[in-house]
């Protein structure tokens, strides 16, 4: 071939041999479409993962579904929903045995206990402290008695300054013969002290304040919430409530403290009844279900009850 053909023919080998180099990505175009490419590769990467084995395993767990139950259906899996709470039998019937025994408000608690033995007439703070202390005094003691050493308190004006300028001598005087006076001489002492210092002569508006002064219990503080601030904390325990409610069976299992049974009142008990169950059940151990009852022999035979069995 002349030099011509042979110069045109390495001409088209150098622009085929340059054209295979550049590929098809080369050029605008090209680049573009390797970068979509490289996108669909990505998210078909992504894709497998999303499908791994464990994936899968964790996907094809069995679910339990509950649904509400219809008028006209009921499984197991609809009761399930709502976790049955234990309550103790009859008591309906049995709490209104007791309140028409008890229809008549005659006994001690009703018209001697702590919201009767304060002073109306002195002012609220006065009132509460007044409160606090007649419960202070009730432990281990009849409501007699307490209203009595009560009534001799407030003849000298009962408030916190008076019983902080009153001897020891003078004060046990006052509140005998209530039980341990001795030792509520003390508590009254320093828990009067605590109320002047961090409260201005008023009482805590928590049970956990009140529990925390000296001579106060549990007890005391839910009462005092009533009574004092009107608010409902809790249940009031005392001897007469803890023995009423394990004798009729409204303990799940049979507690050994008032505390003990507070707690075990309150997982079942309705709260609207709180705050009547505790003057309600005093009174009913002051007059009928008595520490040992000459009818029923501490209630062992609860057929002879007149709260358990139908009046």
């Amino acid at each position: 071939c002349s030099p011509q053909d042979s110069s045109m023919n390495a001409t088209g080998v150098r622009m085929m041999t340059r054209s295979r180099s550049r590929g098809p990505g080369a050029g605008p175009r090209g680049r573009r479409e390797k970068a979509a490419a490289l996108q669909r590769g990505e998210a078909a990467a992504e894709g497998r993962k999303s499908h791994s084995p464990a994936r899968r395993q964790r996907k094809t767990q069995k679910l339990n579904v509950a649904y509400e139950a219809s008028d006209h259906q009921e499984g197991e899996d609809t009761r399930s929903l709502t976790a049955p709470s234990w309550e103790p039998r009859d008591w309906q019937q049995q709490l209104l045995n007791i309140r028409i025994m008890r229809s008549g408000k005659d006994a001690p608690v009703d018209w001697l206990g702590a919201e009767h033995c304060y002073d109306s007439s002195a002012p609220p703070k006065v009132r509460r402290y007044q409160v606090l202390l007649s419960l202070m005094l009730s432990s281990q003691t009849k409501d007699q008695v307490t209203a009595g050493a009560m009534q001799r308190l407030r003849a000298r004006g009962l408030t916190v300054d008076s019983i902080l300028q009153t001897d020891d001598s003078t004060l046990g005087t006052l509140i005998y013969p209530v039980g341990f006076w001795r030792n509520k001489v003390k508590y009254i002492k320093q828990t009067s002290a605590i109320l002047q210092q961090r409260y201005g002569g008023d009482i805590p508006a928590s049970v956990a304040e009140l529990v925390a002064l000296p001579g106060v219990g549990p007890k005391m503080a839910h009462l005092a919430m009533a009574v004092a601030w009107g608010t409902v904390s809790g249940i009031a325990v005392d001897t007469h409530v803890h023995r009423i409610a394990n004798r009729l069976g409204w303990t799940r299992t049979a507690t050994k403290s008032p505390e003990k049974t507070r707690a075990a009142l309150e997982e079942w008990l309705p709260r609207e009844l709180w705050s009547e169950i505790n003057g309600l059940l005093v009174g009913f151990g002051q007059q009928t279900c008595l520490p040992v009852h000459p009818r029923c022999q501490g209630c062992l035979n609860r057929t002879l009850c007149p709260a358990a069995r139908g009046l």
